[in-house]
């Protein structure tokens, strides 16, 4: 199993893109850490990290970790962070998941709106990578991926949800500075973004109900790009903004069908692509 003795963190992993990784690397034999704040259910939020957690137990041989984490506030970043190397002793790759989502025009985003998507997309980011970057330097060539898109500065992608755009492009930002920073530890940092919109709870709830999730892949589509991009040693490809569908071209697969929730349907794309 590739990720055998692997030791990964991922954040928002109680559903979604998140939990499709943390099963992928569960099951070739990655210990994983999920790092969320969803410990109740929620009438439109299917699944808390302990529910999450028991079905990563079940898809690989390796240790899961259920942490209880607001990624906005440093002090549960820390913490979840340190117990994770207590528990698996030390931290190999992290995964940025966690991310806010608000699709207004400047006049309608509300000031809680817009601090809610820069401390969580942004700032728990910066932290969350900050914390686990001694962890990263001791391994064996360290990863961070961050679910974030290529930076694109056409003018399209900001007018209709600026304080969005601003939030996911800092996320990339990131990548950028860490790879040019970590290079000489071989910590590969990287970004994923999907193709097409994914069946998520943000994309049913926010942004087009169950009309789009018919139009949209499964989360597993990203999930097998992100085992692809983590597959390569730490420091070989760094600084890069990956596209799910073009890495798994890359990587031999030639049929997406069985990615689609709706076989043979017109496919959306996502933002930013």
């Amino acid at each position: 199993m590739v990720f055998r003795n692997k030791n990964v963190l991922i954040t928002g992993a109680s559903r979604g893109i998140g939990k499709a990784i943390a099963l992928k690397l569960a099951s070739e034999g990655a210990n994983v850490a999920i790092a969320s704040k969803t410990v109740e259910e929620h009438p439109k939020l299917e699944g808390t990290i302990y529910t999450a957690a028991e079905e990563i137990d079940k898809a690989g041989p390796g240790k899961v970790l259920a942490v209880q984490a607001d990624i906005r506030f440093e002090e549960q970043i820390d913490a979840a962070v340190q117990k994770t190397v207590e528990a698996f002793g030390g931290i190999d790759i992290l995964i940025n998941n966690a991310s806010a989502i608000n699709l207004a025009s400047t006049e309608q985003t509300e000031p809680k709106r817009y601090d809610l998507m820069h401390d969580i997309n942004v700032r728990g980011t910066f932290l969350m990578s900050r914390a686990c970057i001694p962890h990263l330097k001791k391994s064996a060539g360290g990863h961070i991926l961050n679910i974030s898109p290529p930076l694109n500065m056409e003018r399209k992608w900001f007018p209709k949800h600026l304080a969005y755009t601003m939030s996911k492009y800092g996320m990339s930002m990131i990548v950028l500075g860490l790879a040019g920073e970590l290079k000489k530890y071989k910590v590969s940092v990287n970004a994923l973004w999907p193709k097409t919109t994914i069946a998520t709870a943000a994309v049913k709830n926010l942004l087009g109900g169950d009309q789009l999730i018919a139009h949209s892949r499964k989360p597993e589509i990203v999930a097998d790009a992100a085992f692809v991009i983590l597959s390569k040693p730490g420091g070989e490809q760094s600084g890069n903004f990956f596209i799910d569908e073009n890495v798994l071209r890359e990587h031999g697969v030639e049929n997406f069908d069985a990615y689609s929730v709706t076989p043979g349907a017109n496919l959306m794309p996502d933002l930013f692509i």
